[in-house]
């Protein structure tokens, strides 16, 4: 084999795969590997919150999770009631179980402070 023509081999002696699908997982993402991730964690964290920047995390070459910034959640009260519609509506048998357990509740007592 040529010297300037070396095969790209990774610890475990396979080739090493090509980013391209990575690339297309995350644009703009530096990759980096789950051992220099551990190393630096806190170092990252400080580059995600304040530059707004993104990591892919590998082990053994392949993408295991994505380090970004988390996004606020956008929830108005229409999605909240498109939710509770598409819930299943509950049954008469669960209806009768809530009659009874409030028919089976003690009465408070009068208090003797409100005459």
């Amino acid at each position: 084999m040529d010297k300037n023509k070396r095969s790209r081999k990774g610890r475990n002696g396979r080739k090493s795969r090509s980013r391209v699908g990575v690339a297309d997982a995350a644009k703009g993402s530096r990759v980096i590997s789950a051992t220099d991730a551990a190393r630096s964690f806190s170092e990252l964290l400080d580059r995600v919150c304040y530059r707004g920047e993104t990591f892919v995390i590998e082990r053994g070459g392949e993408p295991v999770c994505q380090m970004s910034h988390v996004k606020s959640a956008h929830f108005t009260g229409a999605d909240l009631i498109a939710l509770l519609d598409s819930l299943p509506h509950p049954d008469a048998a669960y209806w009768q179980a809530v009659e009874d357990a409030t028919r089976q509740k003690p009465m408070v007592p009068e208090s003797p402070w409100e005459h």
